[in-house]
Formats: structure tokens, C-alpha cells, sequence
């Protein structure tokens, strides 16, 4: 037991000394204003907020939600395959695929898909 509170002690300092050490000897640049300013995906942050925004990038993020969240629904169905029935499990797993193709199918019809125009 006190051998592994002084193993513990032990550690604590040596990682509190490195911490210490490496803030002390880091190289401290002065503050740029481009390196201070946040990164807002290419748009200026000291600009206007009131800039139209493209409504496709808004769309895309919106379906890759969507398509992302059903292939996490699917993703559980190859660890429960050993505990359930193999027809239920294709059944549910073919409606989950059915469910994506159509979304995907909708999608493509209705032009979102498609980034030019």
C-alpha cells in the first residue's frame, strides 16, 4: 500500500514538473492578429453577418445527417446477428436499406444532389 501511494506521489510530481517545464521553455510568439482571429469555414469573422449564405451548403450538411444517422442504425445489426432470428434480423435490416435507397432516390430526383446547375 505505500508503495503504490509513493508510486503514485511519484508520478504526480515528475508530471507536474514536466507541465511546469515545457510552459516555461515554450516559445512564446508575439499575438498576430490573424492568429488570434477565429477560422470561420473561409468567411471573413470581422465582416458583415448579414452576407447571403449559399443555401446548397446548408442542404448537403442536412442529408449527410440524415444518410449518416441510418448508417448508424445499421451498423448494430452485424453484433445482434448471433442473438435474434436470422429472418428478422434480414427483415429489419432490408426495411433499414429500403428506407436509405428511397431518401437516396428522392434526393436525386428532386435535384439536391446535384451541385451545379
Amino acid at each position: 500500500m505505500l508503495i503504490s501511494i509513493t508510486f503514485i506521489t511519484i508520478v504526480l510530481i515528475i508530471s507536474a514538473a514536466v507541465m511546469i517545464l515545457s510552459t516555461l521553455l515554450a516559445k512564446k510568439t508575439i499575438t498576430d492578429r490573424e492568429k488570434s482571429s477565429p477560422f470561420e469555414c473561409g468567411f471573413d469573422p470581422k465582416g458583415s453577418a448579414r452576407l447571403p449564405f449559399s443555401l446548397r451548403f446548408f442542404l448537403i450538411a442536412i442529408i449527410f445527417l440524415i444518410f449518416d444517422v441510418e448508417i448508424t442504425l445499421l451498423l448494430p445489426l452485424t453484433t445482434i446477428i448471433t442473438f435474434s432470428n436470422v429472418k428478422t434480423w434480414t427483415l429489419t435490416g432490408l426495411f433499414f436499406l429500403i428506407i436509405l435507397l428511397l431518401g437516396l432516390y428522392h434526393e436525386w430526383i428532386q435535384g439536391a444532389l446535384e451541385w451545379s446547375e
